[in-house]
């Protein structure tokens, strides 16, 4: 019996001490690349199905997401916390580099393609990993959560009259991000501000299955993750939904109000 409660316990990324308790794992922190932001703290054990963690932060500052992946590792999967570098370090495409140079290095050390759960900024980049290209080679499916599908449309809220404080700001590094004003310079800043868009690199049955959640009232509305489902879908994706809560929920409290439906979305896709 204490066999088997260990085998159950090391599954869910838990070790047994001496005394018979049971304890978490300790994470572990790999580079994968020379940078200092270019890291992936892993959780759970090798052989469980793969979920990436792309955190939020407009792009411009980390977000601790390490309660989520411990959670997740808890629920039988192998987390991959993974960070990037962040506007104030380089401009786009960068943060796509990263990414993908990190899918490239879980997908050799994890069993399969993994999936990814993106939050805010970090589902900016979820979106793009599963679009650009073909993005079921890298991935096999995305969760994203108050996702900025479409920086420029997040560029123009947050110009608009009575925009909060937290659009005004998405405004600001998502310029930052791309570094040049859309509307004041020439095609070519138009294009990187294009190729940030996820609607952009729709291709249909290519990209990976998608779960995208806004709140009604998220800073990041839902037109974002509509625009792009409808693209999708008139290219023949079959697996792209769209929630919409109630409330005003965003990223990471969004995700303590949907953690049922991303578990059961994640674990049906694995």
């Amino acid at each position: 019996m204490r066999r088997t409660f260990l085998s159950v316990a090391a599954a869910l990324g838990f070790l047994m001490s001496s005394s018979g308790t049971v304890v978490e794992a300790a994470p572990e922190t790999i580079r994968y690349g020379g940078h200092e932001r270019q890291t992936i703290t892993v959780y759970g054990v090798p052989g469980a199905p793969a979920v990436v963690i792309l955190h939020g932060g407009y792009w411009a500052e980390d977000a601790d997401w390490s309660r989520t992946a411990r959670w997740l590792a808890g629920q039988g999967f192998r987390v991959y916390e993974t960070d990037y570098r962040l506007n104030t370090d380089a401009r786009w495409p960068a943060q796509r580099e990263d990414v993908r140079a990190a899918l490239r290095w879980i997908g050799a050390h994890s069993a399969g393609r993994p999936l990814l759960l993106g939050s805010s900024a970090g589902g900016q980049l979820a979106l793009d990993a599963a679009t650009y290209g073909a993005g079921r080679d890298l991935v096999r499916g995305v969760v994203a959560l108050s996702p900025v599908a479409s920086p420029y449309r997040a560029w123009v809220d947050g110009g608009r009259p009575g925009a909060t404080a937290q659009q005004r700001r998405l405004r600001q590094e998502a310029q930052r991000l791309v570094g040049c004003d859309p509307d004041r310079t020439g095609p070519r800043c138009w294009a990187r501000w294009s190729d940030l868009a996820a609607h952009t690199h729709a291709s249909g049955a290519d990209d990976a299955p998608m779960l995208l959640i806004h709140s009604q009232r998220d800073f990041v509305p839902p037109a974002h993750s509509d625009e792009l489902a409808a693209e999708e879908r008139r290219l023949g994706h079959k697996d792209i939904t769209v929630r919409t809560p109630k409330g005003a929920s965003h990223g990471g409290a969004l995700m303590e109000r949907a953690d049922k439906t991303v578990l059961s979305w994640l674990k049906r896709h694995s």
